[in-house]
């Protein structure tokens, strides 16, 4: 990750996208498991251009993992609208880097915005880098922070208790991803499924996701799924890994705040 002499590119990429029937849903909406991949897309693509995307880190035994996501959408995208993805890296600390996102019409109308949190960890000691010290401070250049990113950070998710017990799923081939653990958004895709399709119905939205990324699954891993409502819109969500019957022992891999209106 040296230093090059390569011009300094924009510090914000947009990435077009056209919403193609096969990546959305019953209400022919955008999905959001399609929406969280292609924040993630835009993200490394956006990396990547600036030669600290994840086969750039990859030479250097390095890897992106990503630590927090939240994403706030006032509406979704219909089938085949034009929209584009828009991201930025908002500051850089000791471990983490603050990158943020909007989704916005073909005409720079906002759809909605994303905040997300990312670690740098050793590949082969799955410890984590210290951003700061790196070479040619290769990310300083693109920071961006006064962009603005209209919604409000993470908050704490609280854990969750054994009798909010509502599933189990086993991993298989299609949750594992290039770093050799459970895709982010596969833990989307498992999570909305605890809900039944009128969830969704009857102008019932999803419209605020915070997710916290706390450990790693594997393939074989067995993930039990804890949810508990807070009131009527609102949901947290606890996914735990291996920990016996109905999870009750296993180490929390993930927890989820949803908010529907």
């Amino acid at each position: 990750m040296a230093q090059t002499d390569s011009p300094i590119l924009s510090k914000m990429d947009s990435t077009p996208i056209v919403v193609d029937p096969f990546n959305t849903d019953f209400d022919h909406r955008w999905s959001w498991t399609t929406l969280g991949k292609s924040l993630l897309n835009a993200a490394e693509n956006h990396a990547k251009a600036r030669r600290f995307g994840m086969m750039d880190l990859n030479d250097n035994h390095y890897t992106w993992v990503l630590s927090r996501l939240t994403i706030e959408m006032q509406q979704m995208p219909h089938v085949y609208e034009r929209i584009n993805v828009n991201t930025w890296i908002e500051n850089i600390y000791r471990l983490f880097t603050n990158r943020n996102f909007s989704i916005t019409a073909a005409d720079g109308t906002p759809y909605g915005y994303a905040r997300s949190v990312w670690a740098m960890i050793d590949y082969n000691t799955r410890q984590p880098a210290q951003l700061e010290q790196l070479e040619g401070e290769v990310f300083q250049p693109y920071l961006l922070p006064d962009e603005p990113c209209p919604i409000a950070r993470q908050g704490r998710i609280r854990p969750l208790a054994d009798s909010d017990y509502v599933g189990t799923h086993a991993t298989v081939v299609s949750d594992i991803d290039m770093n050799g653990h459970v895709n982010s958004i596969k833990y989307v895709e498992h999570i909305m499924d605890l809900f039944p399709l009128d969830a969704y119905c009857n102008g019932r939205n999803l419209y605020r996701m915070e997710i916290a990324y706390m450990a790693e699954s594997r393939y074989g891993d067995t993930l039990s799924f804890f949810r508990r409502q807070i009131d009527g819109d609102t949901y947290e969500v606890e996914v735990r890994k291996n920990g016996g019957q109905h999870g009750k022992d296993g180490e929390p891999v993930v927890r989820c705040l949803l908010c529907f209106r």
